[in-house]
């Protein structure tokens, strides 16, 4: 079972998904025992976990031209 930490203070939102996700989601935290919850909690570790990819990415982009010294 997989552990997703959310922190106590929660904002509510309204999401438009496409069903194949919605379906591909609700059915892997079926197979890993999800609970009422782990669908927001889900959401917010995906969330967290694309923006620092992205963030990472435009650091990469930013430093390209430097040498590991430059860095």
């Amino acid at each position: 079972m997989h552990t997703y930490i959310v922190s106590d203070n929660m904002t509510r939102w309204n999401l438009v998904i496409a069903d194949d996700t919605d379906r591909s989601v609700r059915s892997y935290l079926a197979r890993i025992g999800g609970r009422k919850g782990d669908l927001s909690r889900f959401v917010d570790r995906a969330v967290r976990q694309a923006i620092f990819w992205e963030t990472l990415e435009s650091v990469w982009r930013r430093n390209r031209q430097l040498s590991p010294d430059e860095v």
